[in-house]
């Protein structure tokens, strides 16, 4: 049996769902089963002889010439995941989809509070003493209330670096997903070494309905801006990509809410 060749890996509430889903109509891609196999972020396995039985039951290795392909953002997130996902198929190709980091918090709290995970007004969720409740995590990694800590982007992407060579790495905006999807779709199978092919028209979806009418509180929204500024600069520097506009902050996202 193969080796799944390329990983969503991050981040979560940036599009990974609709770049899935783009994906699953071409051709010559299979995807996962189902999205978010939770295989390399999963503390239960023996990680030091890993069964892989269960990632690879998410596919059908019958199926002829297919790339294969999976999407779990919170692997470049979680800790071990990427070394994971080196160890078990060091030519994998990784994407990386990044969004605003203070509006991705606000997008992961709606969801952890729709979901009954989080009852912390967002203002709390993402103080000093909401934060705490990450710290206090095992390992440093909370997989609700990392509103704030997953949005360091710039630690991330080193640690890919690290593991894997450029070559192996997409970095996109999410943004750009929606404003230029098809230069985008073509971006990525590219990437994968693929005909351009499948849906190119706009399309954005989510798992979980976060909309809310109400935005960041002003003073909120600006103390996160604050907190990540250094990073957005250093993510951009290692990423290749132009993030001066997240500087702004006045920056608004063009996509749907979600």
């Amino acid at each position: 049996m193969g080796r799944v060749d390329f990983f969503i890996a991050g981040v979560q509430k940036a599009g990974t769902t609709a770049l899935d889903n783009y994906l699953r109509r071409h051709p010559s891609i299979q995807m996962a089963r189902i999205k978010e196999v939770h295989f390399f972020d999963d503390e239960a396995l023996n990680w030091s002889e890993p069964d892989f039985t269960r990632l690879h039951q998410a596919f059908d290795w019958t199926a002829p010439g297919k790339l294969r392909g999976e999407a779990t953002p919170i692997y470049t997130y979680w800790p071990n995941a990427l070394t994971r996902i080196r160890q078990y198929n060091p030519a994998a190709k990784l994407i990386m989809l990044l969004r605003h980091p203070s509006l991705r918090a606000h997008s992961h709290w709606r969801m952890e509070a729709k979901r009954g995970r989080d009852n912390l007004p967002f203002a709390e969720a993402v103080s000093a003493a909401g934060r705490a409740r990450v710290t206090a995590a095992p390992s440093g990694a909370h997989r609700v209330f990392s509103y704030v800590e997953r949005g360091y982007y710039a630690a991330q992407i080193r640690e890919l670096l690290r593991l894997f060579p450029r070559r192996q790495l997409l970095f996109c905006r999410t943004d750009r997903l929606w404003n230029d999807q098809p230069a985008v779709l073509a971006q990525v199978q590219e990437f994968l070494g693929l005909e351009r092919r499948g849906r190119t028209d706009r399309y954005y979806c989510a798992p979980v309905l976060t909309w809310s009418p109400d935005g960041i509180p002003a003073t909120t929204r600006a103390r996160l801006d604050a907190i990540f500024a250094d990073d957005i600069r250093g993510t951009a520097e290692l990423a290749g990509l132009d993030l001066g506009d997240w500087l702004n902050p006045n920056y608004r996202e063009p996509m749907m809410p979600g």
